[in-house]
């Protein structure tokens, strides 16, 4: 029997309409005031402008304020801090992103560590980081939010459940592994360095991949019934592909995320919770 697949396109539907309903109320109780993202984008990369597009138009679906600051990619780095500066002390912003990568002039950390960590609806500021480490209330990665509310969607219980990561990158590697060990899961983190790690991942029960290299993974590789959550994505000639070969995979998964298709789809509505919950926040609202 093969797997079923897990579109992110539903998941994040569902999400949407909670986050309609929930405005609606919220405006009531700010007199009118409504949600605030910023973004700055540097350059002109195809990828990074769609996807900043991508957002503006989301955000006017759930009648968020926008703000596009978009400079040109020789903007020297001190210049780029100065708009981050303004969109800080802009009270009718709430949450603020700078869209990566950037150019080699700039300094990434010291951008990131720039933006006001209550604005940081990326979750990347040092101090959301230790948040989650520890445990305390803190902005979620967009990426590995998506993924939980997709094992949420299909009503997955990680509780003694063993999760397999395979990558371990800032962005989602990291991240996605201390939000499965607050549900209780056991967790092993795989990298480029990890020996067999075709008999580490056929150990899990739940195998999250975001590595960026096309077929990685193989059914020979998943135990039978695991979930597997493809974070990878390349573009291969025309097409963009995961890390997961899914011909051979979906023969032995119970659930798996498809690419494009799984993940990708969820994460701006993911962005868009992120800034709502900023809103709530600075109006002292649960």
């Amino acid at each position: 029997m093969s797997a079923k697949f897990v579109y992110g396109k539903e998941v994040a539907t569902t999400i949407r309409s909670q986050i309609v309903s929930e405005l609606a109320t919220l405006k009531e109780l700010t007199g009118g005031d409504v949600p605030g993202l910023g973004v700055v984008l540097v350059g002109e990369d195809p990828a990074s402008r769609a996807y900043v597009v991508g957002k503006q138009k989301r955000g006017k679906v759930f009648g968020y304020h926008s703000v596009v600051r978009h400079v040109p990619a020789d903007t020297k780095q001190k210049d780029v801090l100065h708009l981050i500066e303004e969109l800080n002390e802009d009270d009718s912003i709430h949450g603020i992103l700078v869209q990566l990568p950037l150019p080699d002039q700039i300094d990434e950390k010291a951008v990131i560590d720039a933006i006001n960590h209550k604005k940081d609806v990326d979750g990347f500021h040092p101090r959301n980081v230790g948040n989650l480490v520890s445990g305390k209330d803190s902005f979620i990665p967009c990426t590995p939010n998506a993924c939980m509310k997709i094992l949420e969607h299909i009503h997955y219980d990680l509780k003694g459940k063993h999760v397999v990561v395979v990558g371990r990158s800032n962005i989602v590697g990291k991240p996605i592994s201390l939000l499965m060990l607050r549900q209780h899961a056991t967790v092993t983190v795989c990298h480029s360095n990890t020996p067999d790690l075709a008999a580490v991942c056929r150990e899990g029960d739940v195998v999250v991949v975001a590595v960026g290299e096309p077929g990685l993974i193989t059914g020979d590789m998943i135990k039978k019934n695991a979930v597997v959550i493809d974070v990878g994505v390349t573009r291969v000639g025309e097409k963009l592909v995961g890390d997961v070969d899914v011909e051979s995979v979906k023969e032995v998964a119970s659930y798996i995320t498809p690419v494009p298709g799984g993940v990708g789809p969820m994460t701006i509505t993911m962005l868009m919770l992120n800034t709502l919950q900023a809103f709530k926040r600075k109006h002292g609202l649960k």
